[in-house]
């Protein structure tokens, strides 16, 4: 997660170059914001896919993790029912 966390520093440090570089710039109030508007609507953009991947991932990584445990805690319940079936034969014998 630190390398999430770098690149959304990154971006938010750009961003905020961005908006302060249109700020100062000569232009027109209106075309100021208009450009402030354009870049605010890109970045959003940009960080809403970021987002949907990180989370898209830590899905996919989810749903696999779970199904892993599944498997393996079927396994220690086959594993635990044959001990016990095996513990019952060795008592029916003494």
């Amino acid at each position: 997660m630190k390398t999430s966390s770098t690149i959304l520093g990154i971006l938010g440090a750009a961003a905020a170059g961005a908006f302060l570089g249109v700020l100062f710039a000569p232009d027109k109030g209106s075309e100021t914001r208009k450009k402030i508007k354009d870049k605010s609507k890109d970045y959003g953009d940009n960080l809403k896919g970021k987002v949907d991947g990180i989370l898209s991932t830590l899905s996919t990584n989810g749903k696999d993790i779970i199904e892993e445990g599944k498997a393996k805690f079927n396994q220690v319940k086959d594993d635990f029912n044959s001990i016990k079936d095996e513990a019952k034969t060795v008592k029916t014998n003494y």
